[in-house]
């Protein structure tokens, strides 16, 4: 198809040109072809989960170059990602042909550089502007705190790149930031910063990805001319996953639409998941508003998953009032029901859910068919822990494996010294960590000594601060460093290497560095850290723990294509298995405590739309599982089953958790009270013995609790006690339900007093 191309032109023969090839349309669904044929105006079309969007997007595309008179270039189609870009191209151009590559496809920040590079001194940049990544954004961030004397330990970088960021995806400049908005960061001085940082970005001629659509948006606004030439060039518009849009998105999106209104907007709003990152449900749940007239179709008929699969999801999101209203069906077969279990607490879980795996394989299922998904990142080490043990390979999606995560490689770097004083690639990556003022140039002279004495790293600044080979603060800082680590050393083998790490945590600053942070980023790795204390309570001492991460590390290199796959339910967005596991489904958990705090009814139904998205990943089989008890970050907690639990449809599920127990629990309503509270005590201690009791046949007689009474007089210091696993031992220390026990045989361990028993 080239610049002279008309539909129904004719050829130097005065013959008539070919008829366009309508084969595209065969095999679509009746309402897969309505959102193919409704060309003209504006159309929303709500696709459930597997109900073959890409497809309608990609027939669309054909449809409209064969069916109305218009140029590929004379279409703008919107993405999300780079890939779904690319796809959507080559596959438009296998029904079109290469005309396709014309059409002006690709995401909103591919398509913001492309507008802003062409008009940038408008919003006063070069064409040449240059688009500052992370770091750079984070280093100008930081020029700028210094220079305006503000604490960048109580007020870090990462957090004023947030507040920026937000503020960015809502489409306001700095002149419209109010003062309200401005209070969490810098004791109010929010918007002063921005309006510096974009002054700065100015001067250098850069802007960072945020601007890409702010800048447009001002362009635009600011520019009737530049808005008409857009507004004119592009006659049909098209827009994928528009539930995951944010408010600068969405304005862009209006302004161009204004003038053909031949807008298609495709998503499903049971599966906006993003709130967290800007994306507003609510532009989808507008779009009759926004765009009067607008066709509504509705995409429900799943290729995807089985009957009670979606049987159980749709019965789950209708309890959201916040949607538009649509439910999935199948013409296929109904399948096995959703199972639901009852687990005594996370190592059962895992266990559990590992057995069923490797039942899977045995009647010939692929692990790489299988997934589990986490609503927290920390849930994963349970599984890590027991995958390693039971020798099932695994992979994580979207993240790395708990021992591969920076903040965990600090820490274990640490560990390392403090086990091997000359380990030189652990002491040069924590030395400096967190900064106290020990740069490149301590270290290069570190080497210089040790080099010249040949002695590690470590050696060489036991000799420096001996010595007085350095002057000043980096002398008192290396001082300070060096002596931790001889305290530490010295704690090695007298304390649990739980309680030795929780030191090191502390008394290295590296606990409170993260603290401080107040980026998006922070509160996960401090969450991470806080689990890793009680994996070393699992080990006798700091070595046997170290020796097992290098084996968990080999085996991680050690990768196939067979590996079942691990990620948070927020990166299985998209993705399919023939099995998927769903742990932890429990109150404070899933739905997430943090989320029902700070935005009420709206968090929990975004949180019920991510529960929807796990159940809609499985083809053939899906797990649902909840713990009586987790233990999360070091501290064991008692935990009610998730209200999601109570929400399935019981024909759609295979109850193997006694949940006729908790059928007449509700929960209170979180939307009025920031600090809701679940249950009162007495209230709480009935559903505890009921679990207790539900779970008798389900739990592991090596680890469950033979105890419920925290007040016994028979657990007092200096009783015998005995273990199911540890055996006989005696009472050492007591801190409320906490005991410290020395075993006859098994040493001296920290347990719960529920798990033992007087002897």
């Amino acid at each position: 198809m080239n610049d002279s191309f008309e539909i129904g032109s004719f050829d130097a023969d005065n013959r008539q040109a070919p008829q366009p090839d309508f084969s595209y349309l065969d095999g679509l669904n009746e309402g897969q072809l309505a959102a193919v044929q409704a060309l003209d105006g504006p159309v929303l079309v709500l696709a459930g989960a597997g109900t073959g969007k890409t497809r309608v997007l990609i027939t669309r595309l054909a449809h409209i170059l064969n069916m109305r008179d218009v140029r590929p270039w004379e279409i703008l189609a919107v993405t999300f990602t780079n890939k779904a870009a690319a796809e959507m191209q080559e596959r438009t151009a296998n029904l079109v042909g290469p005309s396709a590559i014309e059409i002006r496809l690709g995401t909103f920040h591919s398509i913001g550089v492309w507008m802003l590079r062409r008009h940038a001194e408008l919003v006063g940049l070069s064409n040449n502007f240059t688009i500052l990544d992370t770091d750079d954004q984070l280093r100008l961030l930081k020029q700028i705190l210094i220079e305006e004397h503000i604490d960048i330990k109580k007020w870090p970088p990462r957090g004023l790149a947030a507040v920026i960021d937000r503020w960015k995806d809502k489409g306001l400049r700095p002149d419209a930031v109010k003062d309200i908005e401005s209070n969490g960061f810098a004791h109010g001085r929010a918007a002063e910063l921005y309006r510096i940082y974009q002054e700065r970005l100015a001067a250098q001629n850069a802007c960072d990805f945020g601007d890409l659509l702010l800048h447009v948006l001002t362009l635009f606004q600011q520019n009737s001319d530049i808005l008409a030439l857009y507004q004119n060039r592009f006659k049909y518009i098209l827009v994928d996953e528009y539930q995951d849009t944010n408010v600068a998105q969405y304005l862009l999106l209006r302004l161009l639409a204004q003038k053909h209104k031949n807008i298609c907007c495709v998503g499903d709003d049971d599966q906006s998941i993003y709130g967290w990152r800007g994306a507003e449900v609510g532009n989808i749940l507008k779009f009759e508003d926004d765009f009067p007239g607008a066709e509504v179709i509705r995409l429900e008929r799943n290729y995807r998953s089985t009957s009670h699969i979606l049987g159980a999801a749709s019965g789950l999101i209708e309890k959201n009032e916040g949607r538009l209203g649509k439910t999935l069906f199948t013409e296929g077969n109904d399948g096995d029901k959703v199972v639901l279990n009852a687990v005594w607490d996370g190592g059962n879980e895992a266990t559990w859910v590992a057995e069923e795996i490797e039942a899977l394989e045995r009647k010939g299922k692929s692990p790489k068919d299988m997934a589990i998904l986490v609503r927290a990142s920390f849930q994963t080490r349970d599984f890590e822990e027991c995958f390693l043990s039971m020798g099932i390979k695994y992979r994580v999606i979207g993240g790395l494996r708990f021992y591969e995560r920076r903040e965990i490689r600090d820490v274990l770097a640490y560990l390392r010294v403090i086990n091997q004083a000359d380990d030189d690639l652990a002491f040069e990556r924590i030395y400096n960590l967190p900064k106290r003022g020990l740069g490149a140039k301590a270290l290069d002279k570190l080497r210089d000594i040790g080099r010249s004495r040949n002695l590690s790293l470590s050696r060489a600044a036991e000799a420096a601060v001996e010595e007085g080979l350095f002057k000043g603060k980096p002398l008192a800082a290396l001082r300070d460093l060096m002596e931790n680590f001889e305290n530490w050393r010295a704690q090695k083998d007298l304390i649990p290497p739980n309680d030795l790490v929780e030191a090191v945590l502390e008394e290295s600053g590296y606990m409170d560095m993260w603290r401080q942070d107040q980026s998006v980023e922070a509160e996960g790795k401090r969450e991470n850290l806080k689990e890793l204390v009680p994996a070393l309570s699992e080990y006798d001492s700091l070595g046997q723990f170290l020796e097992h991460v290098s084996l968990v590390m080999e085996n991680n290199a050690n990768n196939t294509d067979e590996m079942v796959s691990l990620m948070t339910l927020h990166s299985a967005k998209g993705l399919e298995y023939d099995v998927i596991f769903l742990p932890g489904w429990e109150e404070g958990l899933f739905p997430h405590q943090r989320a029902l705090d700070e935005n009420g009814l709206k968090a929990l139904e975004e949180e019920r739309r991510l529960a929807y998205v796990g159940i809609t990943r499985a083809k053939e089989k899906c797990f649902i599982s909840h713990a009586s008890n987790r233990r999360i970050h070091g501290q064991w907690q008692s935990s009610l089953p998730s209200r999601f639990v109570d929400e399935l449809p019981p024909s759609h599920i295979e109850d193997q958790s006694g949940q006729g127990l908790y059928a007449t629990t509700r929960r209170q309503d979180t939307s009025s009270t920031p600090s809701w509270r679940m249950a009162d005590d007495n209230h709480l201690a009935e559903i505890l013995a009921k679990r207790s009791r539900a779970n008798e046949s389900l739990v592991d007689n090596s680890t469950k609790p033979v105890s419920q009474n925290t007040n016994d007089d028979s657990l007092a210091i200096g009783s015998r006690v005995f273990h199911q696993k540890f055996g006989y031992g005696k009472i050492l220390k007591k801190d409320g339900p906490k005991l410290e026990i020395a075993f006859e045989k098994a040493g001296t361990k920290k347990v719960m007093e529920n798990f033992v028993q007087p002897s």
